[in-house]
């Protein structure tokens, strides 16, 4: 995770908040009070604490300016707008707090302030995978999803219950074309070792 050769960070290296599970959690609610905790390999590497206004969430955490040892407490307002849902409700988002951007997102990053990915300059982990492995994954997720285990190495899973015949040919085309992909990506690599 983090930095693949040369080229921008991945998401997956930094801190996150996302306002789907701030939602699903209760945390949107006027007046709610909340702390996140951030866990990187089974350690706590920090902690946000958060307090939820009419159109606003307001960020408190503790941040070392880099090469000093001294810790400040930091306030950090993120405006929330909602839009409404074609069949009713209303979906919230964050609007980016960096200088300039206002971008309207589901999640924002801790690099020195909290910000889009766009404005921090980050790609998502799988941007930087092989070929080869994107199909794989692609192919695994499809015996997930009829039923089956991700291990390539059992047979495949049969038609499930309730499912047309024509959405299961296709699932199993779609996934043999994936897993063709990934077997000559990995035959090449192989060869390249």
């Amino acid at each position: 995770m983090g930095r693949y050769g040369c080229g921008k960070t991945t998401t997956g290296y930094y801190h996150s908040i996302d306002v789907r599970f701030l939602h699903r959690h209760g945390h949107l609610r006027p007046g709610a009070v909340f702390i996140l905790g951030s866990i990187r390999n089974g350690v706590l590497t920090g902690s946000i604490r958060g307090r939820t206004t009419v159109d606003s969430i307001v960020l408190s955490y503790l941040s070392q300016t880099l090469g000093s040892n001294q810790w400040q407490k930091r306030e950090y307002p993120v405006e929330l707008v909602r839009t409404p849902c074609h069949y009713g409700g209303k979906r919230t988002w964050f609007i980016c707090p960096a200088r300039g951007c206002g971008r309207r997102v589901a999640v924002l990053y801790s690099a020195r302030t909290f910000a889009c990915r766009h404005c921090c300059q980050l790609v998502y982990e799988s941007q930087r995978e092989q070929r080869y492995n994107r199909a794989l994954r692609r192919a695994q997720k499809i015996r997930i999803r009829l039923g089956g285990t991700a291990n390539m190495m059992t047979p495949f899973p049969d038609i499930p219950k309730g499912m047309h015949w024509r959405t299961y040919e296709r699932l199993r085309d779609e996934h043999d074309r994936a897993n063709a992909v990934s077997i000559r990506g990995l035959a090449r690599v192989l060869r390249l070792t």
